[in-house]
């Protein structure tokens, strides 16, 4: 398996970088006109900072290539990366709506907003654009986690400073348009943000958190289909697979098969494997061949029944 640790390194310190220039911006204008959503905003881009931190952290430990003390890999790694840019996401949710909350039932400075600023915000937002795109591509190309991951936390920020623009835009025209009610609107938007926040967080942890608990990545009838459609093939039961389908599978069966030597038996095995990586991408297979008499109809590994937790 390729090592892409240092196409992603380098991904990571160039979005660092913009990161904190964008978190700069926002906490310069946030102050500056009293915006709480725009403060808020400024603590969503010191989390990407730190997400960007913590994704060099992992990727030094997160080599896919096996050794003595990990012969699986160290891509699990990476998952717990990824797990910790939710958990700063749960983090900056919180701050939100505790600032949000707060103002409204202790009031607070009123903001006051300039044409300047709100040009200043559009480069955050073009800068914000660059870096989503730029991470989910380069993540999608080399096959990382820890981009796709902060990408999509990049991304729930682009709505988010949207969001906050848009709001600004009407506390700005609120005297003149005469209408006062224009100017609640920073607070109003707080609480959509801090949502667009919490689901960029629980999608984070859907993607990556089959992958430490180990649970199954392929439908064992899937795997079974293909298996007893293998030339020499008369038995396949106790099927088993973990992992992430796309980035990797790790497979177990037991097998029977229609000969008695065992070099036949061995390019048997040989043509499953692969028929198994055409079908599902980077996989990995265990076969334990057994005699005839081992012939089995359990297809899946252990109990059929959702265990009770």
């Amino acid at each position: 398996m390729q090592d892409n640790r240092s196409q992603v390194r380098k991904v990571l310190w160039i979005t660092l970088l913009l990161n904190l220039f964008v978190m700069a911006l926002k906490a310069t204008i946030g102050f500056a006109t009293g915006s709480l959503s725009l403060q808020a905003d400024a603590l969503h881009s010191i989390t990407d900072s730190a997400n960007n931190i913590l994704g060099l952290i992992a990727n030094r430990f997160s080599s896919p290539l096996p050794d003595r003390e990990h012969p699986y890999g160290h891509q699990k790694f990476e998952a717990l990366g990824a797990l910790g840019i939710a958990a700063f996401l749960g983090i900056a949710c919180f701050e939100i709506l505790k600032g949000a909350v707060e103002r409204i039932a202790f009031g607070g400075k009123p903001v006051e907003v300039a044409p300047s600023e709100l040009w200043l915000l559009s480069i955050v937002l073009i800068v914000n654009i660059f870096v989503a795109v730029y991470e989910r591509n380069v993540g999608k190309k080399i096959d990382s986690p820890i981009l796709i991951a902060d990408a999509k936390h990049t991304t729930s920020d682009i709505w988010v400073t949207v969001v906050v623009i848009a709001g600004l835009i009407g506390v700005w025209q609120a005297s003149a348009l005469n209408i006062p009610q224009l100017r609640s609107l920073d607070v109003i938007l707080a609480f959509p943000v801090a949502f667009m926040v919490f689901y960029s967080g629980w999608e984070v942890i859907r993607d990556n958190l089959p992958w430490l608990v180990d649970e199954m990545a392929i439908a064992p009838e899937k795997i079974h289909r293909i298996v007893m459609t293998t030339p020499g093939v008369v038995n396949c039961h106790d099927i088993a697979s973990r992992g992430v389908v796309g980035r990797q599978v790790f497979i177990e069966m037991h097998l029977i098969v229609d000969t008695s030597d065992v070099q036949t038996a061995h390019k048997i095995t040989e043509r499953i494997e692969q028929r198994l990586a055409e079908s599902f991408g980077k996989v990995r297979v265990s076969i334990h061949v057994e005699p005839p008499d081992y012939e089995s109809d359990d297809i899946s590994f252990g109990s059929t029944e959702k265990a009770e937790l």
